[in-house]
Order: C-alpha cells, then structure tokens, then sequence
C-alpha cells in the first residue's frame, strides 16, 4: 500500500494512535520501537481493542491476507510521512512555536485567545516530539481554522525535523535559555536548535511574531523582511508590564490596567504578550483577547498556586532548567504577601557536563535573597551547597517528608521546583 491509499485509510478512521493503552475503536495503531519494546509484538492487540487498522514493520508480524495489517518500512516514519500528507491537505495557518521556557503556557494562553474567535487544534500536553508533533496534527479535522504546534527539542535538529513535518506557517520562539545543555552541545547548541524554526520561516515565506525586548531574538529580526514585533512602545502590539507579586499586572495599547489572580511571575509576562500580540494579528478583539487571559487557569504543575491551610505553595515541578531556575527564584525572591519565605529546589537534568557548575550557581542566586528556609533535595543539587551552606539539605524527597511533617509550617509562601524526574509535587501533601 502506498501513501495515498494508507490515507484514505486514515480519513474513514477515527484517528491515529500509540498506545493500546489508549486505543478507541476505529483508531489506526501505528506500531512504534523503542529501546526496551518492540510494538509490533501488540498489534493483535491492538485489533482486539476496536483498532480498525495496524501499521507495522516487521514483516514477521504481518498477516497477508488480513486487510487491517498495513506493512511499513518503518511506521514511525509512516506516521510522520502521513500527518505531513494530512497537513498538506489544510489551507489554514498552522502556527509553531518553541523555546527553553514556557512554551506549553504559551501556547495555553494563545489557544485561550484565538478559540474566542476561531475553530483551533493545539498541542495537547506536551506532545511535542518526533511522535507527538504527528500525533496533534493528525487530530486537525476539516473544520478547523487554525492550528498551534508546540515544538520541543532534544538535540541538534529536532526543530528542523518538526519543522518539515508540520510545515509552520507562522511561528514565535518564547526565549532561548540553558536547557538539554547535554544533547545540545552547550549554549550555542541551544541557539542552533531552537532557530531552526526561525530558518523554516524565512525560507518559506513565513510570517515570524519576535519579543523585541529580548536582546537575543530581536537580534534576528534584522533577517525578517517585515517581523511582528512586540510589546514595546512603536511595535505592532504594545503591552506594558506594570509588576507581579505574586500575580501578573499589565495594560496593552495604553488601555486600562489588567489584574490577574491566577498566572504570577514575571516571567509570565512574556506568554502573555506573546498571546495578545498573535491575537491581534488574526483580529482578535483586544477584549475578548484580555478577557480570555484573566479566566486561563495554570495546571500541570506550572505555577500552579494551592493553598494549604496558611500557606500558599506555588508549584512549578514540571520541569527545570538553568535559565527557568534562575527566573523562578529572583522572581520569587521579590515576593511579598506571606509572614515567611521557603524555597525547595531539586534536581535539574539534562546537563551533561555544565550540571555541577549550574547548580553551584542556584546556591549563588539563592543566597541573594532573604529567604526564611531554603531546601535542597536530590543527587546533583548537593553542588548548591557550595553557595548555600546554611541550607538545609536532602538527598532525595522521601528524606524530605518527615521534616515537612514535623516542621509544622504556618504562613508560608513557598516555591516548589525542580525537573520532572524528579517528582517535587509528592512533597505538596507533606506541608
């Protein structure tokens, strides 16, 4: 079977998946490997749970004369090579958009503005890998108006890769910061990568939304023929950021000023920005623009705030790297509104060779601040201590949870944040 055919296939399905975890009925299970599975072992599976149809590459597995056995040379890319076929289908703008630090909220809140006035698909969760890219775009039905890819990135390339899958023809970067240092090949790696969406713009023509108040991403918008730019004062879109403690002020286009009660941090500023600004491009009234912002809820543990008797615990413990650590704490660190101040940092992954020397900087930049208690906890974050020694120290969050217990806190504002691995939310029911 060739492409066309497998999607026809698809457009008489109920959609594509994954997982047999998840399968519904009528769904094509693409059969994926990886380094400890092999999926095409599950595609009887698959079938005995409504799947209408398999994509495998092993031809061990493959049944001739059973029409809902479709034989790949390798179904990953078969995925790929049919939401790249699907999205070729679409006359609407697909819009991309990466970076080192808050693309799922960015993309959250822009979903939030464009949806007021627009049929959208986003990218759900985080799905913004090689499988997830593919995956999101294959939800796209043909009443949709526009779409928002979020792209994440591993290594060199990646964005590239996405990038020719989803053919983005709008895009913004959110920042360009230390993450996947590992993978990347360091900080210029980092730069490399995440433009990448910036090169697949310019070379088709796109249309490209840069922060003009970052030094580094407005620096290339000098190779953009007509660049959106935002939000200072001249640009397409102004927004004025007043303060954030905890939560986000802001005016836009001189108006009135904005309170939210749900995203704090100044380094929240930017998505929100970033979301007007796109909204006004697809004439998105300013209104239903700012209106769609003030009801967005964070979840998913990015700055999610819960109160706990008389404490307020802001937990950001999705993910963490140097340039997001460093945000959180100064941004924290300048907070106001509780009798006492505590901060618990865990690990941060990914960084290769640069993991001691950045979290020997975390100490650095916590001691700065008037903090009540400062915690540590995890293998790699012992380096803070060189910065930090009067903070208290635990190897792992199990070993954290009596002392929580016992410590009995009251009237606590109190960050939580750490990488994913490491699990930082279990210590929430401990305070």
């Amino acid at each position: 079977m060739n492409l066309s055919i497998l999607y026809q296939l698809f457009k008489k399905s109920t959609g594509a998946s994954t997982d047999t975890r998840k399968i519904e009925s009528g769904n094509i299970f693409f059969s994926l490997k990886g380094p400890n599975f092999d999926a095409n072992e599950f595609a009887p599976k698959a079938l005995e749970m409504g799947a209408s149809l398999v994509v495998i590459d092993d031809p061990k597995y493959f049944i001739e004369d059973d029409e809902r056995y479709f034989l790949a040379k390798d179904s990953l890319k078969m995925l790929q090579d049919l939401a790249n076929f699907h999205r070729r289908q679409l006359e609407i703008p697909i819009i991309g958009l990466t970076g080192s630090n808050g693309k799922t909220t960015s993309k959250e809140l822009l979903n939030a503005v464009l949806k007021t006035k627009y049929k959208t698909v986003a990218t759900i969760g985080n799905l913004n890998n090689h499988i997830g890219v593919p995956l999101t775009l294959l939800t796209i039905g043909e009443d949709a108006e526009i779409a928002i890819i979020e792209m994440g990135a591993n290594k060199q390339g990646d964005i590239q890769e996405l990038c020719e899958i989803a053919e983005p023809t709008h895009g913004f970067i959110t920042n360009i910061g230390k993450a996947h240092l590992e993978g990347m090949g360091g900080p210029a790696g980092v730069l490399k990568t995440k433009t990448e969406l910036y090169q697949h713009l310019r070379a088709n023509n796109g249309t490209v939304f840069i922060n003009s108040q970052d030094p580094i991403l407005s620096n290339m918008a000098k190779r953009f023929a007509n660049p959106i730019l935002y939000p200072a004062k001249g640009d397409f879109c102004e927004v004025s950021f007043i303060d954030a403690n905890p939560f986000v002020r802001f005016t836009v286009e001189g108006g009135e000023k904005v309170f939210l009660s749900s995203l704090i941090g100044a380094y929240n500023f930017g998505n929100i920005a970033t979301a007007l600004t796109v909204g006004k491009f697809f004439d998105v009234p300013i209104e239903k623009a700012v209106a769609a912002i003030v009801a967005y809820q964070p979840s998913n543990m990015r700055s999610q705030l819960i109160e706990k008797r008389s404490n307020l615990i802001i937990l950001d413990a999705y993910n963490a790297n140097p340039s997001s650590m460093e945000v959180a704490i100064r941004t924290f660190g300048e907070m106001t509104g509780k009798k006492h101040k505590m901060i618990i940092l865990g690990d941060m992954f990914e960084l290769g060779d640069h993991a001691e020397e950045e979290h020997a900087k975390l100490g650095e930049i916590v001691s700065e601040y008037a903090i009540d208690k400062v915690c540590f906890t995890g293998k790699l974050i012992a380096s803070a201590l060189t910065k930090a020694p009067k903070a208290l120290y635990f190897p792992d969050p199990f070993s954290f949870r009596n002392w929580l217990q016992d410590s009995k806190l009251e009237d606590y504002l109190i960050l939580i944040k750490g990488s994913r691995g490491m699990k930082l939310e279990g210590l929430v029911d401990f305070i």
